[in-house]
């Protein structure tokens, strides 16, 4: 994966920076529960990116294309990613994860199985069905197809948008993030589950 150098969209300068998020909450600190949405979106970089580098790590170590089994939640302490991994081979990969996006590599921060994708698809959806239904006609057969074609558009155009959203609204580059600890612990059905904390750094 190739580093990212800069992020233009509409005309504006989003290249990341490291003090970004520490001269938001310095500046809007008052404003409640803004400390922890920024810790999330750093958070969710970091989870993806610790996939990417995980998936990574298995295909070399399989010599084949590997299969990503792995799926995450991210909060404000950090995050829990689900699936069989060694605790060890997770502590290296995050390791790795939050080193390679903080020196440029940007694109580990989007997944295209992340859940932002299948919310903008489904709000896309929701707003192209309701846009249409009022300029097609309404007997049920018009109504239908209408929302056919919403969902088609939809789905096309939401892998694209939902990267987007992820690059500029649900993630940010863990410039302030440091790794706690990675423990291992199992969900309320038995299966193999780990917690990646961090702390955050001013």
């Amino acid at each position: 994966m190739t580093a990212s150098t800069s992020s233009q969209f509409f005309g504006f300068d989003f290249t990341p920076s490291p003090t970004q998020d520490t001269d938001i909450a310095q500046h809007l600190g008052f404003l409640p529960g803004l400390k922890e949405m920024l810790m999330v979106r750093q958070v969710h970089a970091l989870e993806h990116a610790t996939v990417w580098v995980l998936a990574e790590m298995q295909q070399v170590a399989q010599g084949s294309a590997s299969r990503d089994d792995w799926g995450g939640m991210s909060t404000d302490e950090g995050f829990y990613l689900y699936g069989a991994v060694e605790t060890e081979h997770l502590r290296r990969a995050v390791a790795v994860a939050l080193q390679r996006l903080t020196s440029g590599e940007w694109n580990l921060a989007v997944h295209p199985r992340c859940g932002t994708n299948l919310s903008v698809g489904m709000l896309m959806t929701a707003g192209l069905a309701a846009g249409l239904t009022v300029v097609l006609p309404k007997d049920p057969l018009g109504q239908l197809l209408g929302f056919g074609m919403a969902a088609a558009t939809a789905a096309s155009l939401s892998p694209d948008v939902g990267s987007l959203a992820q690059r500029y609204v649900t993630t940010a580059i863990p410039f302030n993030l440091a790794i706690a600890d990675v423990s291992a612990k199992g969900d309320r059905w038995g299966q193999p589950m780990h917690f990646v904390r961090v702390s955050w750094l001013d």
